[in-house]
């Protein structure tokens, strides 16, 4: 992909905490960048964050507002903007419980002013619209696998909820007009410059003032940090190889519980952190926990560089160095500060003292914790909706399997009862379970193999074709999202895809196995489906599982064998992908997914596998595709799948081998 060039960059919000950095990078690294900075100076906003710049002659500074249609427009004709960053937003959690019609102001109307003047203006290129990670709501303690961009947008307080409407006119605007929008999300930043509303410089000020650090319940809530330079060399990224139309995660893996931050500035400070560290009450709607996943920012070539002991020693030395940067912010260091922004500048304290010294704010970045500790934690607040599957294939393998992950992660679920050859039986399931997804792992694969299917072609039809278009239009009509096991039995090595090359097809490739009526009709549904928006098609390949006493398990069939042909091939280990497929729901992943760990596997591999774990008296022979043929009716599919995708979105998944041993043959070892 081919980098993109600006030429005049308007950044909003710029005087703020992450914007600054950002604004000042550019300048200082692209002097043949003009970087114009609107900002209304707010009162988390400040000019001397600026100090670097404003002597440079590629840097303008306008003080103003984005929400004044008459002035955007006026700066991005006369300046010839051709790219917009998009900071400025009212960011404090705790504010927005108070005062949450300014951040409709600000979030949302001030949004839509600059996207309207974009498309009036026609002159855009880039439009990087800054988000937070608050939009996806609160991850599950418990998951591994962070938030991806294409997760659902659960916001759960009034600041978050206003910057995933934001999200929503980019987008729109994106789409309806052309608009070359990027988004990004992000974990909380700290650093140099940041008003101390937020925890790290509000605990940092407290400890040069000999006072105690105020943590909101019992500080078990978990956070992800990181440093501002970090953040500020990802926009960097973002804005000259970010593809228009995507979102962009800016995170870490590296979390802290706010317990632990509060400990280390202690420590940085030489404090006893159990005379010094007070526990006060927790404010409303405290998530749990943020958890993102970077992989897609990485793949553009950015990383984290700076580790948390490095980066917090240069913010308290910073702090300690000015410590009059921000003026009198005793307000701000109150447990519960919320500053309600007044008419003509002035923001009012709680503690009734006022300042005149305005400024605005910026972007990702929160501070105040949530619960996750040994020790049980009361929640308030509205609870995220509870997950409830519908299963149809409830005596099929997988379809069995499903049901058992969903009891063993607390997910409520049901096995649907109707024939999903029936629309009327199907929308009768859909009204009595209403259900939040709907799994579809129904489907007629033959007894005891696909031959069955030769000979039975209606019956293969009604399933495999009718019934699953049935059951993806009754979802679509009930705005419900399907994941639909499919197969990846529709390819087979060729000429573009040769055995042994490590070249496998791709989600978008053109099935060309037609060997068996079985493949025929899932190929078939498969492209139907691609008109469906509310499918997610996961092509699984000869499934193998760690139970071995499955006749339905690969390796159980061809342990059985009087022969088998020695081909290597895609193959999804259950153990480890079914996990993932309801993760996939909870992200509200659609489209084609080649869902098969990565690499392939032979035949003679998996039993030399078997023989080292689980007999070693074991003994197989080979024969050839060609006196295969003689014995069966259908032809079969091998093939490698290009697993990329999937491992892009799940980077800890193993590759084939790998799995298997993991999951199958070390759990069933016989030594």
């Amino acid at each position: 992909m081919a980098n993109y060039t600006p030429k005049n960059i308007l950044i909003t919000g710029a005087a703020g905490f992450i914007a600054s950095h950002v604004a000042n990078r550019l300048v200082r690294s692209y002097p043949d960048y003009k970087i114009v900075v609107l900002d209304k100076l707010d009162y988390c906003s400040n000019l001397k964050n600026l100090n670097p710049s404003r002597t440079a002659p590629n840097f303008k500074f306008v003080k103003g507002d984005i929400g004044s249609a008459d002035l955007v427009n006026y700066l991005l004709i006369t300046e010839s903007i051709d790219t917009i960053m998009h900071f400025a937003a009212q960011t404090h959690v705790d504010n927005s419980f108070g005062n949450s019609f300014e951040f409709t102001k600000n979030n949302i109307y001030g949004t839509h002013v600059l996207l309207e003047a974009c498309k009036v203006t026609g002159q855009i290129r880039r439009f990087i619209h800054v988000s937070t990670d608050e939009v996806y709501g609160e991850t599950d303690e418990d998951a591994v696998v962070g938030n991806h961009e294409a997760s659902q947008l659960l916001p759960t307080n009034p600041y978050s909820a206003t910057k995933a409407g934001a999200e929503m006119l980019v987008m729109a605007y994106g789409r309806s007009y052309g608009l070359p929008v990027i988004t990004t999300r992000g974990n909380n930043v700290y650093g140099p410059n940041q008003f101390p509303e937020k925890l790290i410089p509000k605990f940092i000020l407290l400890a040069m003032r000999g006072m105690q650090l105020p943590i909101h319940g019992d500080g078990a809530n978990v956070r992800s940090y990181l440093y501002c330079e970090d953040v500020a060399e990802a926009f960097e990224v973002v804005l000259h190889k970010g593809e228009v139309g995507h979102v962009y995660n800016i995170g870490t893996k590296k979390e802290r519980r706010v317990t632990d931050v509060a400990k280390d500035i202690c420590e940085l400070f030489s404090m006893d952190p159990e005379k010094n560290i007070n526990y006060v009450e927790n404010r409303p709607f405290n998530d749990q926990r943020y958890f993102l996943d970077d992989q897609k920012l990485k793949n553009l070539g950015w990383a984290e560089r700076t580790t948390w002991e490095e980066g917090l020693k240069k913010t308290m030395d910073w702090y300690t160095s000015n410590p009059d940067w921000w003026g009198d912010v005793s307000g701000a260091l109150l447990p519960h500060p919320r500053m309600l922004m007044m008419p003509g500048g002035i923001e009012r304290h709680f503690d009734g003292s006022e300042n005149r010294d305005s400024e605005s704010s910026r972007i990702v970045d929160k501070s105040a914790p949530s619960l996750l500790s040994p020790t049980e934690s009361k929640k308030t607040g509205p609870q995220k909706a509870a997950l409830k599957f519908l299963i149809y294939g409830r005596t099929g393998w997988i379809g069995g399997l499903l049901g058992e992950l969903c009891e063993k992660q607390g997910i409520q679920y049901e096995y649907g009862r109707g024939r999903l050859e029936y629309r009327s039986q199907l929308v009768s399931d859909l009204q009595i379970v209403k259900p939040t997804h709907v799994f579809n792992a129904a489907g007629v694969t033959g007894r005891p193999n696909v031959d069955w299917c030769e000979s039975h072609k209606t019956e293969t039809i009604r399933t495999n074709v009718t019934g699953t278009l049935t059951l993806a239009d009754v979802c679509r009509e009930q705005g419900l999202l399907m994941i639909n096991f499919a197969t990846g039995c529709i390819f087979e090595y060729d000429a573009a895809h040769p055995e042994g090359s490590g070249i496998g097809f791709k989600e978008e490739d053109t099935p060309n196995f037609h060997g068996s009526f079985y493949s025929k009709t899932k190929a078939m549904v498969e492209e139907l489906l691609k008109d469906y928006d509310n499918v997610c098609t996961l092509r699984v390949r000869m499934p193998i599982s760690s139970d071995l006493s499955n006749p339905r398990n690969f390796i159980t069939k061809i342990s059985r064998y009087n022969k088998v042909v020695n081909i290597p091939n895609s193959m999804t280990v259950l153990d480890e992908l079914l996990p993932i497929s309801i993760e996939m729901a909870k992200r509200n992943l659609k489209g084609i997914w080649n869902f098969t760990n990565p690499g392939v596997v032979s035949h003679n591999e998996i039993l030399e596998m078997y023989k080292q774990y689980i007999d070693p008296s074991f003994k197989y022979s080979n024969f050839t595709l060609e006196e295969q043929a003689k014995v069966i009716v259908a032809a079969r599919s091998n093939n490698e799948m290009d697993g990329s995708k999937l491992k892009t979105e799940f980077p800890e998944l193993l590759s084939i081998k790998e799995s298997l041993i993991k999951y199958v043959f070390e759990p069933n070892k016989k030594a």
